[in-house]
């Protein structure tokens, strides 16, 4: 390697482990405590997965809250459906009801059953043969815990309401990101003893790269932000997480913690995301 593409290298190193940081800068939920224990680079090494991809990629979301599912998630899943199909890859979001019902008619998406646990191998194996991947991206979706059931963040079982997409990354021959905010969601296995000291029943399903967030939303953003980097070209530049809370609001999305039907994420208002993606921007043109 010569010594031109040596120092690119470090210098997107760099600035991948200063955006890791900056996701986990509020630490709202203790990822602050847990970044520094995953392999510094992962941005980097994610938004390089998701440019070699020219086909299709899997996104699974969709966190279920009472008898409708959350906007940490659906937000970021849209963002990142949006990113791939301007590189010339091919996503699928993959979701159960309610909210494969409310997206199917403005994006492409493949349904899971809810609380549909038998013969989850087979069901994900013959999803992987027909659809074909090439990456595939869980953000923010329920993982997994150690007696195969799932909890959300106050520990309330919620597996009758849920979707299971686990066992698409247990079974992938392509790579695998997860992206989680609280210990819970699918990737977040690859921490599982270090979870062992935050409040919360652990998912235990792994992937290749863990990128972790104060917000899951966010770490789309961090993802865009390196994306263009590493493109040079300013895919921020449109970003605008409030219209996509509005689209998901008028079909019927609350707030995870709130529980209320807002245009905010994890109780914080849109504001907060637009700030990040301002620092994300501001990161991308000081090295372009």
């Amino acid at each position: 390697m010569d010594a031109l593409h040596q120092n690119l290298n470090q210098n997107h190193l760099a600035l991948s482990q200063h955006i890791e940081r900056l996701l986990v800068r509020k630490n709202l939920r203790g990822m602050a405590q847990l970044q520094p224990l995953l392999k510094p680079g992962y941005i980097l090494r994610a938004a390089q997965l998701v440019l070699q991809c020219r086909g299709t990629v899997l996104i699974g979301t969709g966190f279920p809250v009472l008898d409708t599912f959350e906007t940490d998630g659906p937000v970021g899943a849209i963002a990142l459906y949006q990113l791939l199909q301007q590189l010339g890859a091919k996503p699928i979001i993959v979701c159960g009801d309610p909210l494969f019902s409310q997206l199917e008619a403005d994006y492409h998406c493949y349904q899971l059953e809810v609380n549909q646990y038998q013969a989850l191998t087979d069901i994900a194996q013959h999803a992987l043969t027909h659809l074909a991947p090439e990456l595939i991206i869980a953000i923010e979706r329920p993982g997994f815990n150690a007696a195969q059931r799932y909890s959300n963040m106050r520990g309330e079982d919620i597996s009758e309401r849920c979707a299971s997409f686990d066992h698409f990354l247990n079974l992938a021959t392509c790579p695998t990101i997860g992206i989680g905010d609280g210990g819970n969601e699918i990737g977040m296995g690859n921490l599982k003893q270090a979870l062992a000291q935050l409040d919360i029943i652990p998912s235990i399903t792994e992937c290749d790269e863990l990128i972790v967030a104060d917000v899951s939303n966010w770490a789309a953003w961090g993802l865009i932000a390196m994306v263009s980097v590493l493109t040079k070209q300013d895919l921020l530049a449109k970003a605008d997480p409030l219209s996509i809370l509005q689209y998901l609001s008028a079909k019927g999305s609350v707030d995870g913690v709130t529980r209320l039907n807002t245009l905010t994420e994890d109780g914080l208002p849109p504001s907060e995301g637009l700030n990040l993606i301002n620092v994300l921007g501001t990161l991308y043109q000081s090295v372009n």
